[in-house]
Formats: C-alpha cells, sequence, structure tokens
C-alpha cells in the first residue's frame, strides 16, 4: 500500500474529532502524488461529502474553469483540505478540528513535496504560511491574494500563492476577474 492509499485508510477511520459522527464521507484529497502544485482548501462542502471527492460542487466547477485557463491539468495538481469531514451547515472550521486533522494534510504534503502550494480562502491560507514559519506574514485573503511567497526548507524551496477561494465568484460573479488574474501568477511559476 502506498502512503497515500495509507493516509485515506486512517482518515476513513478517524475519529479524532466530533466531526465523523455527521459525515457521509470523508474527502481525502485526490490527485498525482507527484504533482508540482497542492491546493489546500477549508473543508469539504455539501456535494464533497456527498461523492467523497474535493472540489466537486459548484466551487469545484470554477477550480476546473481557472486550472483550464492557466492550462493546468486537473489529474496534474492534488487537492486537499485542512479537513477532512465537513462542518455542520458549512460553518467555519473550529480550531480543535483543524489541529485535529492538519497532520493527515502534513503528511501530504511531506509525500507529494510539491513546488508550489496554493492556498484558498482565510483558514487555509493561515495554516499553510503559519506551518511554514511565515506566520507574521497572515492577513486576510483580501490583503495577500495572488502574492508568491517563497520557502527554503531543509529539502527544497517551495512557493505559497494565497488565493481567494473559488466559492468567492459563486456569490460574486465579478470576483471571477479577481481569480483569473490571481492564476495569471500561478500560470507564470
Amino acid at each position: 500500500m502506498d502512503k497515500l492509499e495509507k493516509i485515506k485508510e486512517e482518515v476513513l477511520g478517524c475519529k479524532r474529532c466530533l466531526l465523523y459522527k455527521s459525515r457521509t464521507n470523508p474527502v481525502v484529497g485526490e490527485g498525482s502524488s507527484r504533482a508540482k502544485i497542492l491546493f489546500c482548501g477549508e473543508a469539504p462542502g455539501y456535494n464533497e461529502d456527498k461523492e467523497g471527492r474535493p472540489f466537486c460542487g459548484a466551487a469545484g466547477k470554477i477550480l476546473d474553469e481557472l486550472l483550464v485557463f492557466a492550462g493546468i491539468k486537473r489529474e496534474e495538481i492534488y487537492i486537499a483540505n485542512l479537513l477532512k469531514c465537513r462542518p455542520p451547515e458549512n460553518r467555519n472550521p473550529l480550531k480543535e478540528e483543524i489541529d485535529a486533522c492538519v497532520p493527515y494534510l502534513d503528511r501530504q504534503i511531506e509525500i507529494i513535496k510539491p513546488k508550489a502550494i496554493c492556498s484558498l480562502g482565510n483558514f487555509a491560507t493561515a495554516y499553510i504560511l503559519e506551518k511554514y514559519g511565515l506566520k507574521d506574514q497572515v492577513q486576510g485573503i483580501s490583503k495577500i491574494h495572488g502574492k508568491i511567497f517563497e520557502v527554503k526548507t531543509l529539502f527544497q524551496n517551495v512557493k505559497i500563492i494565497p488565493f481567494y477561494h473559488p466559492a468567492v465568484a459563486t456569490y460574486n460573479i465579478n470576483m471571477k476577474k479577481t481569480l483569473k488574474k490571481d492564476f495569471e501568477v500561478l500560470k507564470n511559476v
């Protein structure tokens, strides 16, 4: 069994927080184990919980459009979330839920070793920036979206690029322009 498959098995039986009680399917993540780009969202939504796949609802359609726009194939990237289970009513993740779940994400990042991590939204951005020692750079996504943060780790250099969560364009269609502009940055990286 490969390492990502092992994480999936662990998540399927996970009871580290109470979200396991209300989930239909945990959403472990999907994509290439050799992806150069890892996208990190916040948590599964309604459709993701039903299907057990990340970004398969309305926000996923927008993400797919943005990937096509940037000339990136979905099967070449890896998509994960901070939380593997959907919070009730899509509420924000609680600190204790994030703390309980991110060891899975940390292991996914360690296995995949992406060259770029694209955080989607405030929660994912705050976690990823803090993880890489950039806590002093954490601000609201409206201030830092589309910026590139370069980090040197023991084994490689990683670019962290915060983006608005694609769901923002489902509420405000005008945000699609901003998302495309941000994905131009990724296209050039």
